[in-house]
């Protein structure tokens, strides 16, 4: 596992919060952060993902 896939769940976890927090204080703007970061963090952990399964393929 890499770093940009262990960022990467990092920033989901923390983006789902963030969208929670958003959705029960009715803050929108809140919510709409953690969104974005929560679809960042997905995006960096896919990023990881490949990175892992180029390096696992090259080791085979």
């Amino acid at each position: 596992m890499n770093e940009n896939r262990i960022k990467g769940e990092a920033h989901v976890l923390k983006g789902s919060i963030k969208e929670a927090i958003g959705k029960i204080t009715g803050d929108r703007r809140i919510q709409a952060e953690g969104a974005a970061e929560k679809l960042a963090g997905k995006a960096q952990a896919g990023a990881g993902k490949v990175v892992d399964a180029v390096t696992k393929a090259g080791t085979k």
